[in-house]
């Protein structure tokens, strides 16, 4: 599994064949200039954690582009989208589905979710991705919730990737507990630097996860891992 990385939770993945892109933010955000456009975007699934304009706002350029693709979120949100034209596979908390590139279930994360238009975008979430022998726990906004401890009780991870900006969502002192609750020791930092509110300290970011033994992954823009 090859994850790239193009800032706030926006996560292109190629696995088992397929391509993937994780809540699509890239038009609005400059730090992705002379780096990737939306147009540039070619995937078979678009996976949607909530309705906030920095995790949807490329959704419908990159539906459009990629016709056969799946906007993969919850029911809401597969309904909205459903209802403009586009593919859609509707989930909610606690649901799995076995996809043609691995199997994802949809789990709770703590945070809001309403569309740019004012729309509904129903109960946020996270999603825990099984594939090419992996499982990746892709957490989504949200603050540190005691539900986290449930993953471990269900599926060994290989990476989780947890915003740690701050402001919105957890910073990294509780990102950290997140991971000892999920059980991982590799952990991709998202969700942090695009704009002031949630602009970190890296260097402190960084010793705060490897004073609990555990790695973090501050990823450049445009850059990949294999996971």
């Amino acid at each position: 599994m090859k994850i790239t990385y193009y800032g706030q939770n926006s996560l292109f993945i190629e696995v088992a064949g397929k391509t993937i892109m994780v809540d699509p933010f890239i038009s609005g955000n400059e730090n992705l200039k002379g780096i990737i456009t939306a147009e540039d975007i070619k995937v078979d699934y678009i996976l949607l954690t909530h309705a906030h304009q920095d995790h949807v706002l490329d959704v419908e350029t990159i539906a459009k582009n990629n016709e056969e693709t799946v906007i993969v979120s919850n029911a809401e949100i597969a309904s909205y989208y459903g209802e403009k034209g586009f593919k859609a596979h509707g989930m909610n908390h606690g649901g799995s589905w076995e996809f043609d590139f691995g199997k994802v279930k949809y789990v709770i994360a703590h945070h809001s979710s309403t569309f740019p238009d004012g729309a509904s975008g129903g109960l946020p979430g996270g999603f825990v991705m099984q594939a090419g022998g992996k499982t990746v726990y892709i957490a989504g906004d949200t603050s540190l919730t005691m539900d986290m401890k449930l993953i471990p009780m269900f599926f060994t991870l290989d990476l989780a990737i947890l915003p740690i900006g701050d402001n919105y969502t957890m910073g990294p002192d509780e990102a950290v507990v997140a991971a000892e609750f999920v059980e991982c020791d590799k952990i991709l930092g998202c969700h942090y630097d695009t704009f002031g509110l949630i602009e970190i300290d890296h260097s402190k970011a960084l010793e705060t996860f490897k004073a609990k033994n555990k790695e973090l992954l501050l990823l450049d823009l445009g850059a990949s891992i294999e996971v």
